[in-house]
């Protein structure tokens, strides 16, 4: 029994990155969870981004505006990669990307990807926003808004959101729950402050857990405590 049926995955490109810039393996095993979460019946929106290939925030003094360009070039490369994989597996995909590049992807539009989903095919958000200045967590969270998903699911590779870095700091506060308004008056690294807001004005649940575990976004979406759930309930 899913809890969310439509959601809005947010996948880091770290979780596919390795020796080489995209790790197929590693894309393989995102689209196999995927795949267990398609034939559950769940209508699945991936943004992914593309920390693995290009960081824009660590170009130095490049130009922001170009810097950010790349990055979002870098999010249709790992997008195409996971598109090709859940192909492989049988699982219908297509990539709909915010940049126009009809010869690679799809345009994105909200029309285009609730006809997409409404017809059983993951879609994958390549390109971010579209826009400079914004993260892909962001972009994650006005997809999230726009397909009407019922939950944005943060993949991360902490197993929750922490009061400080738990991999620094031993006595970081573990934490279950928090309310959109704890997680900005506290000023917690779950996810950027633009992301954080508009779900909270949407009224989008979001639910940061582990990657690693291949049972979790399985586990997120049937509304097992996994993680941390960040809502509007106090």
């Amino acid at each position: 029994m899913l809890k969310y049926k439509r959601i809005s995955l947010k996948l880091s490109g770290e979780a596919m990155g390795g020796a080489q810039a995209v790790d197929f393996d590693k894309a393989e095993a995102i689209a196999r969870q995927v795949a267990r979460l398609h034939e559950l019946g769940a209508e699945i929106g991936i943004t992914i981004g593309g920390g693995n290939i290009w960081r824009g925030r660590s170009s130095g003094d490049m130009d922001r505006n170009r810097a950010d360009q790349m990055g979002m070039l870098a999010t249709v490369i790992n997008s195409l990669a996971v598109q090709d994989c859940l192909l492989k597996l049988g699982v219908p995909a297509v990539v709909m990307s915010s940049i126009d590049m009809p010869r690679i992807a799809d345009s994105y539009s909200s029309r285009a990807a609730h006809a997409a989903l409404d017809a059983g095919k993951v879609v994958i958000f390549a390109g971010g926003s579209g826009l400079p200045f914004f993260s892909t967590d962001t972009a994650a969270a006005l997809k999230a808004a726009e397909i009407g998903a019922d939950a944005m699911l943060l993949a991360k590779n902490v197993d929750a959101i922490y009061s400080d870095d738990p991999k620094k700091n031993p006595n970081a506060v573990r934490y279950s729950h928090l309310t959109y308004d704890e997680v900005i008056e506290r000023e917690l690294k779950a996810t950027d402050l633009t992301a954080i807001t508009l779900c909270k004005e949407q009224n989008i649940p979001i639910l940061a857990f582990a990657m690693a575990d291949p049972d979790n976004v399985v586990k997120a979406v049937q509304g097992e405590s996994i993680g941390t759930l960040i809502d509007n309930v106090k």
